[in-house]
């Protein structure tokens, strides 16, 4: 008891990769996937709830957690 669970659908809305690695927000009209990886600096990597928690994009997080290059030649 005191858990919160959320119901399946609401987690599949909240994340952009739900069941993956992947800690980033799903974008939103309210949440656009508008900025750049403080990381490797591409655009259109982050959202701003991605922001504000000091998320980084999935390929440099998978780089930094030793999981190296995501397969398309990023890091």
């Amino acid at each position: 008891m005191g858990h919160h669970y959320y119901e399946d659908s609401d987690f599949d809305r909240e994340f952009a990769e739900p069941g993956r690695n992947s800690a980033l927000r799903a974008a939103s009209k309210s949440n656009p996937r508008n900025l750049p990886c403080p990381t490797c600096k591409r655009p259109n990597k982050l959202t701003p709830a991605d922001r504000e928690r000091g998320y980084q994009c999935d390929a440099c997080a998978d780089h930094a957690e030793g999981r190296g290059c995501n397969g398309a030649g990023e890091y």
